[in-house]
């Protein structure tokens, strides 16, 4: 069967042109993803994939590290620094 239904949608720039930069480097068009997730969607019978509401914890972290610049954020170049920092809060307290 031919491809003749149409789908407008109106997104930000920004997020349309990441995406397609995306979409480039996995050798497919907006259009082949498109079609991908509505066929997900058809498959799952809902979306594939979660999608919640978080919790008042999730809800407040997100808040509290939206507002902060990012050179006052503790990072880590490795996962085994970043549990070795937790492991050590977990022992103090």
């Amino acid at each position: 069967m031919g491809k003749t239904a149409y789908i407008t949608a109106r997104v930000e720039p920004a997020l349309k042109a990441s995406a397609e930069g995306v979409l480039q480097k996995l050798g497919m068009r907006t259009t082949d993803a498109i079609t991908v997730f509505l066929r997900q969607v058809t498959l799952h019978r809902g979306l594939p994939f979660e999608v919640r509401i978080p919790n008042a914890a999730t809800a407040a972290a997100i808040t509290e590290l939206a507002g902060k610049p990012r050179k006052k954020l503790k990072s880590y170049r490795t996962a085994h620094a970043l549990i070795a920092d937790a492991a050590g809060r977990r022992r103090r307290k």
